[in-house]
């Protein structure tokens, strides 16, 4: 049974190559929620750092969906002119050692405002797949969950719900309210 973080804990996220090389680290994000089979969470201004040192900071408050049975993970950007979705195709993530880990399987699909979207990164999926050599049921268990995602796009679920925004940033404001009064 893999334990789970607490409401309010901040914890990292790491994203890793199929290979087992660490590809990316968020330095902190609050979590928002956490089930055996999502977590919700929220960062902004966070410092992430990838696998060849360099660091960035994030620019806007972001709100992050992992699921557990799912390949892909879900990041919410909210900036002034709306919600801007980037979907990593993924392993589905497990938490371990107050990290939430997932495998980055390179594609990606970015959803506007208008929730118009577009694939990604189909040239280093594929250069990729073969240095590292994906298995073919890797490949396939990718492909369907590339459809799935478009689905949930298409049809306004999870975190492309209208209210799923509104609610996830209300409450990362409360808690992040009340760390601030524990201080």
């Amino acid at each position: 049974m893999m334990a789970l973080p607490v409401e309010g804990e901040k914890i990292q996220i790491h994203s890793y190559k199929h290979n087992g090389n660490i590809h990316r680290v968020w330095q902190e994000t609050m979590v928002l929620k956490a089930t055996k089979n999502i977590i919700i969470g929220a960062n902004e201004k966070t410092l992430v750092t990838e696998s060849d040192g360099r660091t960035w900071l994030t620019r806007e408050p972001s709100i992050c969906y992992f699921h557990a049975e799912h390949w892909f993970n879900i990041i919410c950007m909210l900036r002034d002119d709306g919600v801007y979705y980037y979907c990593n195709i993924s392993s589905p993530f497990v938490f371990d050692n107050n990290c939430l880990k997932y495998i980055d399987y390179d594609l990606d699909v970015k959803v506007f405002p208008d929730m118009s979207h577009a694939l990604l990164d189909e040239d280093e999926y594929e250069q990729h797949r073969l240095e590292m050599n994906y298995p073919e049921v890797i490949d396939k268990i990718l492909q369907r969950n590339v459809k799935t995602l478009v689905s949930w796009i298409e049809q306004r679920r999870g975190p492309f719900a209208q209210d799923f925004i509104e609610s996830w940033t209300n409450r990362y404001i409360l808690l992040s309210e009340i760390q601030a009064n524990k201080e």
